[in-house]
C-alpha cells in the first residue's frame, strides 16, 4: 500500500487507512477514489497529489 502527499497542504493518504471521515474505507487505493474526491485539508483534486 502507498501513500500520497498533497503537494499544496501537506496531507498525507494512506491507501491502508483510507479517508474513514469522507466516506474512504481502509484498503482503498488512491488510482480507486472518486474522480471528484479533494484533499480534505486544502480542497485541491487528486493531480496535486505525489506519490511517496
Amino acid at each position: 500500500m502507498a501513500k500520497y502527499i498533497c503537494v499544496i497542504c501537506g496531507y498525507e493518504y494512506d491507501e491502508e487507512t483510507g479517508d474513514t471521515e469522507n466516506g474512504i474505507p481502509a484498503g482503498t487505493s488512491f488510482d480507486s477514489l472518486p474522480e471528484d474526491w479533494v484533499c480534505p485539508t486544502c480542497s485541491v483534486d487528486k493531480t496535486q497529489f505525489e506519490k511517496q
